[in-house]
């Protein structure tokens, strides 16, 4: 195996792993569920941690990373919603950010040409707040620990890092079009 290829593998494997943190979490097994998450969330630092570390880089990987990483905090969060964990507004407002991301970067691809795409630093604050959040929702599901206090201004945070972001990415669409079509 190419060593270049292990943060691809483990992009794979974050995708695999989506549909066993789905079932256990319709079966009510939270205990399961939060550790396949949390082995998820890790193949997402590791492949990162790899891919910078060593310049393991590739166009597979600039793929696959983001798709993986949209499959995993999406249907995990449309889940806990359906099983009525976090609030479903709040799981809409998630996939919304994500139908921002994704619009604009292929209307950009499709109106203007490609482009170096990057997670902006607020993505970046906002996707770890939803696997904090996450893993929260589902710590206290299998364990009751923390106080719904938390839980609210985690989901608080979460929110509030969404729509920075995803106010961020119109922001960052809008100006790299118009830096085109001024150049052109």
């Amino acid at each position: 195996m190419n060593l270049r290829q292990i943060p691809n593998t483990l992009c794979v494997f974050r995708i695999v792993l989506v549909a066993p943190i789905l079932w256990s979490i319709t079966g009510g097994q939270y205990e399961i569920a939060l550790l396949l998450f949390i082995v998820a969330g890790g193949t997402d630092a590791l492949d990162g941690f790899l891919a910078r570390q060593f310049d393991w880089h590739t166009e597979l990987g600039g793929f696959l990373d983001p798709i993986a990483d949209k499959l995993l905090m999406v249907f995990v969060m449309v889940w806990l919603a359906l099983e009525q964990l976090v609030p479903l507004w709040l799981a809409l407002i998630l996939i919304s950010r994500d139908i921002i991301i994704v619009s604009g970067a292929l209307a950009y691809r499709l109106l203007i040409g490609p482009f170096a795409g990057s997670a902006s630093g607020a993505s970046k604050v906002n996707t770890a707040m939803q696997l904090l959040f996450v893993t929260a929702i589902l710590a206290q599901a299998a364990y009751t620990l923390l106080p719904e206090v938390v839980i609210a201004v985690m989901g608080s945070l979460v929110f509030v890092t969404a729509i920075v972001s995803g106010l961020s990415y119109i922001r960052d669409w809008t100006r790299l079009a118009l830096q085109a079509r001024n150049s052109a």
